[in-house]
């Protein structure tokens, strides 16, 4: 009985993981905390690029420099601080704590496994989703 519940409740996750993110949402965060290192269009030419050690990723190339998949849980680490990049010297990213927060809506991994991350960085991941170059 139990292993048909746990099977319902992913079956959930992953239902609403395609609707869960607000991109208009995601698009207005990573303006305000992104957007002066990888740039206003995402492509990592933003204001204080040059002042960093490692310039930033373009981000509408994430998918196509991962064999057309978009690196989710890469992008959710790098969010929420798990897999960290120096490259101004502290760890990326620099508005982590902003998006901490109660991990409850759902997205899917490639895998098709569900991962819960907090409402900011889903919105904002799935912006990041929406501008990849095909």
């Amino acid at each position: 009985m139990r292993l048909s519940h746990a099977c319902l409740a992913a079956l959930c996750l992953c239902a609403s993981a395609v609707s869960a993110q607000d991109a208009d949402q995601g698009r207005a965060l990573f303006q305000s905390h992104c957007a002066n290192c990888h740039g206003a269009d995402a492509d990592g030419n933003g204001p204080l690029a040059a002042a960093l050690l490692l310039q930033p990723t373009n981000l509408t190339t994430l998918a196509a420099g991962n064999e057309g998949q978009f690196p989710l849980e890469r992008v959710l680490r790098r969010i929420d601080g798990t897999d960290p990049l120096v490259s101004h010297g502290s760890p990326m990213p620099v508005y982590g704590p902003y998006f901490e927060g109660v991990a409850n809506t759902p997205m899917k991994l490639p895998s098709g496994q569900p991962v819960l991350a907090p409402e900011p960085m889903a919105d904002l991941v799935g912006y990041l989703m929406s501008i990849q170059v095909k």
